[in-house]
């Protein structure tokens, strides 16, 4: 299994900027697949999960309004789209995925089994 990030970049604050990440080896219909990131000197955390099959999402309270996880069947693959980017968005940011269905009490990393590279996202402010 492998899961390949991309789209990351350096924008201004405000800007946006839409994160994919293709899952290959295996499909996630009855998992979760999920948006992590992590800066400089914090731990990481989760921004966004879905459940394929439902679309049901999760979004961490620091980014509602502002992201949107969606993923598109037929390419395997999830997005985040990230609106209105603020400097304390500046992260790496991972794609990860679970076979099991999504769980609000198990966001944390170790409740992922795949984990893509990362993808720097860097806002100016």
């Amino acid at each position: 299994v492998q899961l390949q990030a991309s789209g990351g970049g350096l924008v201004q604050a405000g800007g946006s900027l839409r994160l994919s990440c293709e899952a290959s080896g295996r499909t996630f219909t009855d998992g979760t697949m999920g948006w992590f990131r992590q800066a400089p000197g914090k731990e990481r955390e989760s921004v966004a999960a879905i459940q394929w099959r439902s679309r049901h999402t999760y979004h961490a309270d620091s980014v509602k309004g502002r992201f949107t996880i969606s993923r598109d069947s037929a390419k395997n693959t999830v997005y985040l789209q990230m609106n209105n980017l603020k400097p304390e968005d500046t992260a790496v940011y991972y794609c990860a995925a679970r076979s099991r269905r999504l769980i609000y009490s198990e966001l944390g990393s170790d409740d992922y089994e795949y984990w893509g590279q990362g993808t720097l996202v860097t806002v100016s402010s």
